[in-house]
């Protein structure tokens, strides 16, 4: 008897680490940059050709194909873009843009922003 319910005990434990952490990454505050003019036309981690004029992000985790709503809180501009390569890798930031999303956000002129980071949904492939 103890021991099946240790193992009950156990098994929540891992289910509520398992919904917690997924919550953790569907929704994130933090800096957000963009990527430099010099990766026009660089391969993304996904495969991908980097090109500024699309809405597409790096992010350090979530699935790539994974489209996001991103909120500047400065003055609650929002894009949805989708990942489709790894970054950043500046600890302090949760999420690279491309240049046509950071236009968007009006971000551009100061470089970096806080911005609130949403899961949508994976898109199709």
């Amino acid at each position: 008897m103890k021991v099946r319910f240790r193992n009950q005990v156990i098994i929540t434990l891992v289910l509520v680490g398992i919904c917690l952490s997924g919550y953790s990454q569907n929704n994130e505050t933090g800096m957000a940059s963009f990527y430099s003019d010099k990766f026009e036309g660089k391969k993304t981690a996904s495969g991908e050709i980097y090109k500024s004029s699309k809405m597409t992000a790096a992010h350090r985790t979530l699935p790539f194909g994974t489209r996001v709503k991103v909120t500047n809180l400065s003055n609650n501009k929002s894009v949805i873009v989708i990942v489709n390569d790894r970054g950043p890798f500046v600890k302090e930031r949760i999420i690279d843009l491309s240049k046509a999303a950071a236009v968007k956000l009006d971000i551009i002129d100061q470089g970096v922003a806080k911005v609130k980071v949403e899961s949508i949904s994976k898109t199709p492939k």
